[in-house]
Order: C-alpha cells, then structure tokens, then sequence
C-alpha cells in the first residue's frame, strides 16, 4: 500500500526536542550516554547498515573476529578495562543479564536478587525460565540494600530446592536513589558458596571505577548508551574465561537435509549481535570514557554541591546514601508540590520553570519528587541548574535558607 506523500513529510527533518549545546540536561538515564566528539564523527562513518562487516574474515564470519574496524582489539581492550577476561557487545544491558540467566540456569532455577534490582532483571529472569529470590532493602531514607542477606537467599533456595541458586545478581548502582553497593560484600558471598556472581554495572561502568577482579565478578553487565557515550541499543557482556564454555557455547545444531552446521557461531548471541553505528559510537569514545573515569571523584563532588543548594530549599532532601557517592540523584520535594496544587499548571508548572530557564530532564509533571543526573556537567551549569530552582522556589514564596 503506498504511503500518501504529507503523511511521510514528518518523517523526512527530524529533530530532537532540545539539543545538548544550548540546555542543561538533567535527565537520570542520559548524562552517561552524550556522546563524544569521536562518537558523532563515527556515526556518519559508519552509519550504513553493515558498513562494519567490509573486513569481515570469511572463516569465522564474526564479528568478535573483524580487525578492520578494530572490534577484535576493542573486545580485549574492553574486557580488560573491567578487570574481566572476555567481553562482547550487545544490544543491551538487559540482554546481557538474560544471556547470563539463560546459559547459567535451567527453567526452574533460581536466581537472587537485590530488591532494587531494574524491572529488566526480573524480565530477563523470566524470560530464562527462572524464578527470583530478592534481597531485602531498608527503609527511608537510605533505602540500603541488606547486602549480607545473600547469605541467607542463597540457603533459602538450597532448603527450598536441595539446590543452589544458578547465580545472584548484585545492582552495583540501583536507578531509584543511585545508591553504591559494596560489590566485594556480595562476591565473597557468592564464591564461598559456589555460585555465579552477576554484577550489574549498568549505572556504573563507564562512568565510574569497576574493577570485577578485585569485587569476584563472575559477569559483569552494563549499558553502552546509558554509561559509556555510545548509542543506542548497546550492552556489555563482560566474564571470567571460566565461564566461556557456558556463556558463549558454540552451536551444535545441524541441517537434517544439508547437513549444514554453524559451529563458529556463539549460540547466545544468536551469531552476531550490534553490527553498525551503535558499535561504533561504543569504540569511538572508549579513550575518553578511560580518562573520564579517573575524574569520577570531582563528578560526585558536583553532586554533593548540587544537593547542598537544593536543601537550602526548606523541606526538600535528598534521599538515599548520604554523602552522595554516585551521581544520581533521588530528590524528596514537597514544596513544590504544594505549589502545584493551586498552579494552573499542576505538576507542570515545574517543568515549564525550569524549560524556560533552558534545564530539561526532570520528568514533566513530577513535583512531589524526581530524580536527576549531574554526571558530565560543567561546574558553570551545575552552579546554573542550582540557582534556577532556587530562583523558582523564591518566585513561589518558598523559604530558601
């Protein structure tokens, strides 16, 4: 059926809301993914939808294998980096996880959990046929994770099934407050009793030191487009060559009439995974995401400043870890949402304060509490974002201490 021609105009300029150049952007899920200069330039480069496949070696066929561009270096590289052994790329976090449940677990099985766990770890755990135990989490306001009662998950499951979970999986920097886990409290844990350890890093690899030698990360998962300055969809699988076999098991299937068989192919990763530009942007700021990381201690330094101004705000706090150690911010506001109450614009008005202003990424229509990300900032605009919702607390009668 063809498509009228002023249905398709909309499709042929398209434009993003805001451009990173001339806003601050608090948004939580995307400070970590700007992209560098490299990564733009890597995008028209490779922006084709094969175009990393020219040098692809005819023997493997995979893309692991390419050297021309430099995935192969690049997988070394990046296993390496996280103190791991081998690494792949895929198209998201969330597919690392499952990949991970999927060839570590059978249908059945259990698998441990934080209570902050992202719902995409619960999904993939589904999805793999298996079932979840969950860690408890503390109450307000630190909302900590018991990261010793693993220990007794992990027997939970043995008395219920005579058997031991097939992994427990730690969230290293949870998405609801930006809490740190202590990753070594949970791999000691887990390696004396013999279980896998899944250290999710979606919210702290690329972004921050993750070491998973020194923590006893079995596997460690993370997101390209979230932490690492690269598009979407990217993931990072990253393991212990002690689990090779398991995780990136070759293909045994054969043809009944072709006797056709595809015994270079790793099985769960259906082959090939990311094969165009996403990979590229990945690569291309892999150097400043190496150097970036060495910063990380001005980055939550910013964050702590930025919750500082914000409290002079009377009844606005900061929930979660105190003093901030990550970079994600869980705000408690409830004097602006008393201004929305008699606002015109209801939960809006925030939004439209602070679009005015040239600061996006708080979630329009959210007053009574938000979550923000200073990560990649500028001092100059986090002093900026600061002030603006200072100014917009005194527009509003406020007291500002």
């Amino acid at each position: 059926m063809r498509i009228p021609q002023e249905r398709l105009e909309k499709y042929r300029n398209l434009k993003r809301e805001f451009s990173e150049e001339d806003h601050v952007n608090l948004q939580p899920i995307q400070r970590g993914g700007v992209l560098s200069e490299e990564a733009m330039r890597a995008i028209i480069e490779f922006g084709d939808g094969y175009s990393t496949c020219d040098w692809c070696p005819p023997k493997s066929a995979r893309l692991d294998m390419i050297e021309k561009p430099p995935i192969k270096d690049f997988y070394n590289d990046l296993a390496e980096f996280l103190g791991m052994d081998l690494a792949r790329v895929v198209t998201r976090c969330r597919e690392a996880k499952f990949i991970a449940f999927r060839m570590l677990g059978a249908p059945g099985d259990y698998v441990v959990v934080d209570g902050l766990a992202h719902y995409s770890s619960y999904i993939a755990a589904e999805l793999a046929g298996l079932k979840v135990k969950e860690v408890p989490v503390g109450g307000p306001p630190e909302y900590k994770v018991d990261l010793d009662a693993y220990a007794a998950k992990i027997e939970e499951v043995k008395g219920e099934t005579g058997r031991l979970p097939a992994a427990v999986l730690l969230t290293h920097v949870d998405y609801q407050y930006g809490n740190v886990n202590d990753a070594e409290v949970v791999g000691k844990i887990a390696r004396d009793y013999g279980v896998p350890f899944i250290l999710n890093c979606a919210y702290s690899a690329g972004v921050m030191p993750v070491d998973g030698k020194n923590v006893q990360a079995d596997v460690i998962t993370g997101s390209g487009h979230k932490s690492w300055a690269a598009s979407a969809p990217t993931g990072i699988l990253a393991l212990r060559k002690s689990l090779e076999e398991k995780l990136l098991r070759r293909a045994s299937i054969q043809g009944d009439l072709t006797s056709r068989s595809f015994v270079s192919k790793e099985l769960a990763l259906l082959g090939c995974t990311v094969m165009g530009a996403p990979l590229l942007t990945l690569i291309a700021s892999f150097p400043a995401v190496v150097e970036r990381i060495e910063k990380w201690d001005e980055e939550v330094q910013k964050a702590r400043f930025f919750v500082g101004e914000l409290e002079r705000i009377q009844g606005v706090k900061q929930v979660g870890d105190r003093p901030k150690r990550h970079t994600l911010i869980h705000f408690e506001t409830e004097p602006f949402f008393r201004v929305s109450q008699s606002h015109k614009r209801k939960g809006y008005f925030l939004y439209d304060e602070l679009r005015a202003r040239k600061i996006v990424g708080i979630q329009p229509g959210l007053t009574k509490h938000f979550k923000l990300n200073t990560y990649g900032l500028t001092w100059e605009q986090v002093r900026y974002a600061a002030q603006a919702f200072l100014e917009i607390a005194e527009k509003y009668g406020l007291e500002v201490r």
